[in-house]
């Protein structure tokens, strides 16, 4: 055929493609109309056009689909920083944490020095009845080679997790022998918690320590306040620390636990999402108990929405650092392929009206990625003087206390980070990782007699006497990490804090490992502080000064009022 006749079809190929377009977009446009954002519109069959177009008219063969999964992150990432592209593959394991459950063969692993290494084995767990051990590493699975530069935490999870019921056999090496055994392991549902320790700080003061904000993290609460309340406890200190987030539903059923009836706890509201507000609906349980809630800059979302809702009520007080500020609600939107989309819809706002949601610029903002080093580099950790707020500056909470807007919640009483002693050796401890691959090779070594001891305190005391520091000393030293006696002996117990820390993790739970923590943390101490003086509940009575921050407290006072008194780091696989 010759080139001007192929050429007489161009316009009818180009109306095809429009057509086809058109139907594509009509069809999408249908599934997403019943209840589901329309996501369909006349731009929508200009992208349908140009696929169309490329598929029917490039010069080389192109993968369509594949061309699509790469454009969709780069769409969705000229929106904001968190509507976001899940593929199929990525759907399961990006919600396993908030679900509470998955299914595996019940490890908790490492990776080091490119093989997996068993950190725990999960009691009563599929590995434990298989007879896999602490320390073992896996070299195989499913007879194919399981080590390597390009082994990473994702990619052994997908190996490890799949559907209940089915096999998988791990080539394990074990001890110091070298020599390879085979064990075939039964997938099986593994139970997954949110909160991570919960126990007596003092004799008046219980602890929780929420990582997420999951489907039973409130069902998980109520059983820690349960075990507390035969414990004695009267008043109580929540860590949100580090927590990343979760379901609003799971943060609006925790503050209602600790608010007064018909309390405004959070709003949303979006310009396609009229106002949606969530108040307090019973009468609490724990409405009258002194409240602490701990942040940092890694506190975020739900766990922001918490701790806004308790300080905008002035229901308690808040320590620790100003938190993330990620306050846009997104909406899970699936794709018939099994991948979703997690679109932004609102935003969250307190109380109060602050806007949780820290600014950002539309497009790759690599300032926002970078916020928190940021920070780090401005002071904020440091110094609450160095806090940069930026829109509406002032907002009042219910006593008409003054707190700060513009992006995450600043705490009442700042706590700075603690660098004393802080070495650029042990800097570079850290940073380069060596810290914990010296303290799992130090664990897997000793494992037999760490064993020996069931609790913190025991554990402790004995590794006290190993002379610990002067091991890792001489292990970095033969890793290139340069001996440097001066600045080990001003990190001395930096660096024994951490060790210790680690090895504690490793031998016992996340109980311990956050008992060994708290008892040297100063934010733990300054909420005990608080409670000790009576100033959870916050009032305009008096000034209060005597913080442990610099810059001092962002309400006006927290004097005790009389009418407040109470009732009574590792994969998984």
């Amino acid at each position: 055929m010759s080139n001007n006749h192929r050429n007489r079809f161009i316009p009818l190929w180009l109306a095809l493609s429009c057509i086809v377009g058109i139907v594509i977009g009509s069809f999408y446009g249908i599934q997403f109309s019943e209840g589901r954002p329309s996501i369909i519109k006349a731009g929508a069959n200009k992208l349908s056009n140009l696929l169309s177009g490329i598929d029917e008219f490039y010069v080389d063969s192109v993968d369509v689909s594949g061309l699509v999964e790469k454009a969709i992150p780069i769409i969705l990432s000229e929106l904001d920083p968190h509507s976001v592209y899940i593929s199929a593959d990525d759907v399961e394991l990006a919600e396993d944490d908030l679900r509470g459950s998955f299914s595996g063969v019940g490890i908790e692993f490492i990776i080091r020095n490119d093989t997996l290494r068993v950190q725990n084995v999960i009691s009563g767990g599929p590995s434990e009845r298989a007879g896999l051990l602490a320390g073992d590493k896996i070299v195989t699975v499913d007879d194919s080679v399981f080590t390597g530069e390009d082994l990473t935490n994702e990619i052994a999870m997908h190996k490890l997790k799949g559907p209940q019921g089915t096999q998988v056999r791990l080539g394990i090496v074990r001890g110091l022998d070298g020599q390879k055994k085979e064990f075939t392991v039964t997938r099986d549902v593994i139970e997954t918690h949110s909160i991570s320790a919960a126990y007596m700080l003092d004799e008046n003061t219980g602890y929780v320590k929420i990582k997420n904000f999951g489907e039973h993290t409130y069902n998980e609460l109520i059983i820690a306040l349960a075990q507390l309340s035969m414990e004695g406890f009267q008043q109580l200190v929540i860590d949100l620390r580090g927590n990343t987030g979760g379901y609003l539903q799971t943060a609006v059923s925790i503050a209602q636990q600790f608010l007064p009836r018909n309390r405004l706890i959070v709003y949303t509201e979006g310009l396609k999402s009229q106002r949606v507000e969530y108040k307090s609906k019973r009468l609490a349980s724990y409405a009258n108990m002194p409240l602490v809630i701990l942040i940092d800059e890694g506190s975020a979302s739900a766990s922001e929405i918490l701790a806004g809702a308790i300080q905008d009520n002035d229901r308690g007080t808040i320590i620790g650092r100003r938190s993330f500020g990620k306050g846009l609600v997104q909406q899970p939107i699936p794709f018939t392929d099994g991948s979703m989309m997690r679109l932004t819809i609102a935003r969250y706002y307190t109380p109060s009206g602050r806007c949780i949601q820290k600014p950002y610029t539309s497009g790759m903002d690599r300032d926002y990625e970078e916020d928190l080093l940021m920070r780090y580099q401005n002071g904020e950790f440091f110094s609450m003087d160095s806090i940069h707020h930026t829109g509406p500056k002032y907002y009042s909470t219910v006593l008409h206390r003054t707190l700060y807007g513009g992006g995450g919640i600043t705490p009442d009483i700042f706590v700075p980070q603690d660098t004393t002693n802080y070495t650029s050796y042990y800097k570079e401890a850290l940073m380069s990782g060596l810290i914990l691959q010296f303290c799992y090779e130090y664990t897997d070594q000793n494992r037999q007699k760490l064993k020996e001891f069931t609790d913190e305190t025991s554990l402790v005391k004995y590794i006290k006497k190993q002379n610990i520091v002067e091991k890792f000393a001489q292990y970095a030293d033969g890793q290139g990490l340069r001996r440097r006696n001066l600045m080990i002996q001003q990190s001395h117990e930096l660096l024994e804090q951490f060790i210790f820390s680690r090895i504690v993790y490793n031998m016992l739970d996340e109980q311990a490992w956050m008992q060994y923590l708290n008892s040297h943390d100063p934010v733990i101490k300054e909420a005990l502080r608080v409670m000790k003086e009576g100033k959870a509940f916050p009032t305009l009575e008096e000034e209060d000064n005597e913080a442990t921050s610099e810059g001092g407290p962002v309400a006006k006072a927290f004097d005790y009022h009389p009418t407040h008194q109470h009732t009574s780091l590792v994969a998984r696989g």
